[in-house]
């Protein structure tokens, strides 16, 4: 396991997402008398099953009226625009989703560089109510091996609890 010193300051890029605002969205809170804002939640996101599990996890058991949502999504270059605009695609899919479901605000961030570590960083960012991750659902060895960037966050964020959603049976049902 690799030893992660505190006082080395790493570059940190990247590059926000404006994702879909729906009319009502602004208004939401303030038309039904809520008292106090709503909660930060950080999700991280890929284009895989499980992420969009962990996803659908989060607007169906985590979310309530006000809380919003921030989609994370680590790539090796903020730079490269087709990766971008693929991820853009995406953070802008599960914006849409959000609000339709859980009718919660979204924002997005695409950040640059090794995943865990990125994902730690925004938790320190914005101190959220909780991170959500889905799991790859690796077996206990090849996680040993080759690490895992759920078991990274859970370690290493110390600013947020960590919730790993484990992902469905292939196949199987979406919760939303």
């Amino acid at each position: 396991m690799e030893t992660v010193r505190e006082d080395v300051v790493e570059e940190y890029s990247w590059r926000d997402v404006k994702v879909p605002t729906l009319a009502s969205q602004s208004q939401h809170g303030k038309e039904l008398g809520e008292r106090r804002g709503g909660r930060d939640i950080l999700v991280a996101v890929d284009h895989g099953p499980k992420s969009k599990f962990a996803f659908d996890w989060v607007l169906a058991h985590l979310c309530r009226t006000d809380d919003t949502v921030h989609l994370i999504h680590a790539v090796s270059s903020v730079k490269n625009e087709v990766v971008y605009e693929m991820s853009e695609r995406l953070m802008e899919k599960l914006a849409i989703e959000a609000f339709r479901v859980a009718m919660v605000r979204t924002k997005a961030r695409i950040v640059e560089g090794d995943t865990g570590k990125a994902i730690c960083k925004e938790a320190e960012r914005l101190k959220p109510a909780a991170v959500v991750m889905g799991t790859r659902g690796r077996g206990i060895i090849q996680s040993v091996l080759q690490g895992s960037v759920s078991e990274y966050c859970f370690h290493n964020c110390k600013s947020a609890p960590v919730i790993i959603v484990p992902g469905k049976a292939v196949g199987g049902e979406s919760l939303t």
